[in-house]
């Protein structure tokens, strides 16, 4: 604190207490100091912490380890923000798990994990099994993944799909290029999905699948969706996108879809398609217009947060240096009032 901004403080704390001299009893002026039994409480003007309060959550303040597990799609971002906090001046270890948006969930709502990685939004069920271990999750979106559907850079024939024919492809009603398109080889097509674990896996039943799975009243029925995906002869799962990319690079007749990331780290291997003649980039996703953008997010608890400083230093971090580095890992940036949410999310589960 400046000797400008003490001598101001000072001053203003001599003319609260002359006017409560010269006020009525019943009537005490507002003080500036902090309220004791008998005070007035102070009204902040604002809800910015003040540099003070931030300071013990800086990289170099914190210590003890933080452990985040779950979505293989947000892996890359935390990696990334783990070894930047780490660089700052964190001297503590940071375990960053790819198992899974549902996998990672089940370990944060046991209690195993400070962290959770998603690719979707947590599921009631998961709430309620959270609650059950007296653990409240909040959510802090992190930025936006446009959906790649790939095929091998060997793939001289296909460019775009639609998601009716790309959902028709997941239910096995397409079992052979040329019935997606007669001018198409009459190949078996060799489909390459995530595991049901997986938040990818979820976010594709629920967007391509389900709407040609419909229940009895003709709506999109997800368990029926999952039912088909999982049910499909030949399709190949993996919780580990690398093993996907690795399939799909290897032959000419296989379709797989990840995170954007993973196409964009292997690009030179695999070869994204347009969905309903729309290129996942950064200008369809800002704009609306690519069908397969979905949000990403992290998760921790107020609890966990106020225990373990070093949780809440590294959530701050993450999200007050997303614009910098979101885009060179392969994702694009969140709505500003979704981070402006997510940071407020972080004040009040801190009490700032």
């Amino acid at each position: 604190m400046t000797k400008t901004v003490r001598s101001l403080i000072f001053a203003l704390m001599a003319l609260t207490l002359v006017l409560a001299a010269c006020a009525p009893a019943e009537t005490p002026a507002p003080v500036v100091v902090e309220p004791t039994a008998t005070e007035a409480p102070v009204v902040e003007p604002t809800a910015v912490p003040t540099e003070d309060a931030m300071a013990m959550y800086a990289p170099d303040a914190v210590s003890g380890d933080v452990v985040s597990a779950g979505s293989s799609t947000v892996f890359p971002l935390s990696e990334r923000m783990a070894e930047l906090f780490q660089q700052e001046g964190y001297a503590g270890n940071i375990t960053v798990d790819s198992i899974g948006t549902g996998g990672g969930f089940e370990r944060f709502c046991k209690g195993e994990t400070d962290i959770s990685n998603a690719s979707r939004a947590i599921k009631d069920s998961e709430k309620e099994a959270c609650a059950a271990s007296g653990i409240t999750p909040v959510e802090f979106r992190v930025g936006t993944d446009a959906l790649a559907v790939v095929v091998s850079a060997q793939n001289d024939f296909v460019t775009n799909l639609t998601k009716e024919q790309l959902g028709k492809i997941y239910t096995g009603e397409y079992a052979t290029w040329d019935q997606v398109d007669p001018s198409f080889p009459a190949e078996a097509i060799l489909v390459y999905s995530p595991g049901a674990d997986s938040g990818t896996f979820d976010y594709f039943v629920e967007a391509v699948v389900a709407p040609l799975t419909p229940n009895a009243d003709g709506k999109a029925d997800v368990a029926l969706g999952e039912e088909a995906l999982l049910g499909l002869e030949g399709a190949q799962f993996s919780e580990d996108d690398n093993v996907l990319v690795q399939g799909v690079e290897g032959s000419p007749y296989a379709i797989g879809y990840f995170g954007y990331a993973y196409f964009i780290e292997n690009e030179g291997a695999l070869k994204a398609l347009t969905i309903e003649g729309v290129t996942p980039n950064q200008e369809n996703v800002d704009n609306g217009t690519y069908p397969l953008a979905r949000p990403l997010f992290i998760y921790s608890d107020a609890k966990i947060m106020t225990e373990k400083p070093q949780v809440a230093a590294f959530i701050y971090f993450y999200l007050t240096n997303l614009d910098d580095n979101i885009i060179d890992v392969g994702y694009f940036p969140a709505p500003a009032a979704d981070l402006e949410a997510a940071l407020a999310a972080w004040m009040e589960a801190l009490g700032l």
